[in-house]
């Protein structure tokens, strides 16, 4: 049996990770979206390139995060669609190379599952988003690592970003959806 005690701590029935500075597991972490393409399928893709300062509290509910995303490893699994989006018409990469989270607070929580406000900068255009964050558990890993795992979800009207490329479609309707799922999963690394 692993003792876990040091590295852990009860808060509302939960097991928690103790107060301290957590980075992204580089190794463990997924920064992905979803968008609707020609209003009828799902085109999924990530940032291969995060990173994230996690700073769990003594109160947990005054935690915070950090992160930087490098824009142009935005990766669709197609090329030509990751050069058009890293283009002038989606993220402009070359002149706006990060995407920015800083949380500023923790709405609400309910069992293992809290609501983390923040501000999203994409591009020159910052918006406020909350980000549904599931707690997934805490540990020690076999080789003395106190990590914590967590998925976390928003959706965002990309247009509010400045991202309003689109086309019409004979059909009706447009080549891109508005609303863009953000969807994250990963384990943060005691520091």
């Amino acid at each position: 049996m692993t003792d876990t005690t040091a590295v852990t701590r009860e808060f509302n029935g939960l097991t928690i990770p103790a107060a301290g500075t957590y980075e992204l597991d580089q190794a463990h972490k997924v920064v992905g979206f979803v968008a609707r393409h020609m209003m009828v399928s799902k085109v999924r893709g990530q940032f291969t390139e995060a990173t994230a300062t996690i700073t769990v509290a003594e109160d947990p509910l005054q935690s915070s995060v950090v992160a930087t995303i490098q824009a142009a490893s935005i990766n669709t699994g197609q090329p030509d669609r990751d050069a058009h989006l890293a283009s002038g018409d989606f993220l402009e990469t070359e002149k706006y190379p990060t995407l920015e989270f800083r949380s500023t607070g923790v709405k609400s929580h309910s069992g293992n599952e809290f609501v983390l406000v923040g501000d999203l900068t994409i591009k020159d255009v910052t918006k406020q988003v909350e980000l549904a964050v599931e707690f997934e558990g805490v540990g020690r890993s076999p080789f003395g690592t106190d990590i914590f795992g967590f998925t976390a979800s928003t959706e965002i009207d990309r247009e509010d970003f400045g991202l309003t490329w689109n086309v019409a479609l004979e059909t009706g309707g447009v080549l891109v959806g508005k609303k863009i799922k953000i969807e994250i999963e990963g384990e943060g690394v005691r520091q």
